[in-house]
């Protein structure tokens, strides 16, 4: 062998050799950049989402997530299901960076949370009650034991705007924190402690209703709202959030959100969403 072939097998060798470091370095660099996004989606909210601790969340919300993600590669979604409580108490100290659970737009949660301005999906306001209870609409509720909302939440912003507008008809809103689970709210109105319990109608409450066959039917919507994705509030989040909202804006518009409202829902909730 020549020493020029010797010396050209070398360099060619060592060329290979920097190019295959180049490629792990480069591959490395990437994975690093990867930055994995911890999630809190409802646990018992079927068909929005549900899937406890330890089980693949599943439901309209995390497929929708799925698709955000596939849009957003510089991220690693990671969900797990939570309860309510734990889900906003989690998102504030940044244990989650984000949170779903058909929420709305509340100021409370403007000043703690980042918001995407599309929403994610919509949800219909209806009224559960027990069949014989004559409870059709809000003006029934004068005079009724309701369950307890979520302090700051969606349904008591509603109730507390729909009480300011109709201010000859009184009703009684508690505010809660107590994080009970919707199904056991639905049998504490089945037995008589409350009167009615007001909800978006997204939580998966007729398929408890059906499964555990309660007495309870379910008002025809007395409202109407787009339901939002919370972000823990910091700078570094920033970037995330305007990727989500960027990433909604294109599922809604190529027909992403309609397929999964169908699939899930078996309607086309887009067409609620403001």
């Amino acid at each position: 062998m020549s020493s020029f072939q010797s010396i050209s097998r070398r360099a060619f060798g060592l060329a290979v050799a920097g190019v295959a470091i180049a490629v792990v370095t480069t591959g490395a660099a990437l994975a690093q950049d990867v930055r994995t996004i911890k999630i809190a989606t409802a646990a018992e909210s079927k068909p929005l989402s549900w899937g406890a601790i330890g089980v693949e969340p599943q439901g309209y919300e995390p497929d929708v997530l799925k698709a955000i993600n596939a849009k957003l590669p510089q991220y690693k979604f990671v969900m797990e299901g939570a309860a309510d409580i734990a889900q906003e108490t989690g998102l504030v100290t940044g244990k989650y960076d984000i949170a779903t659970g058909g929420y709305y737009r509340a100021p409370a949660r403007e000043k703690q949370f980042l918001i995407p301005e599309s929403p994610i999906g919509a949800s219909l306001i209806k009224i559960y009650s027990r069949k014989d209870s004559g409870i059709n609409e809000m003006k029934d509720l004068v005079g009724k034991k309701i369950v307890p909302v979520t302090a700051g939440g969606g349904i008591y912003k509603f109730a507390t705007a729909w009480q300011e507008k109709n201010p000859d008809t009184k009703i009684e809103i508690t505010a809660s924190s107590a994080g009970i689970p919707y199904p056991d709210r639905l049998k504490e109105v089945e037995n008589g402690k409350y009167d009615a319990l007001v909800l978006p109608s997204n939580l998966g409450e007729q398929t408890v209703i059906d499964q555990q066959k309660l007495n309870i039917k379910a008002s025809e919507p007395v409202a109407i709202n787009s339901t939002f994705i919370l972000i823990h509030r910091s700078e570094e989040n920033q970037a995330l959030s305007d990727g989500i909202d960027k990433a909604l804006k294109e599922l809604k518009a190529d027909g992403t959100l309609a397929k999964l409202s169908q699939k899930w829902f078996g309607e086309d909730i887009t067409t609620y969403m403001k």
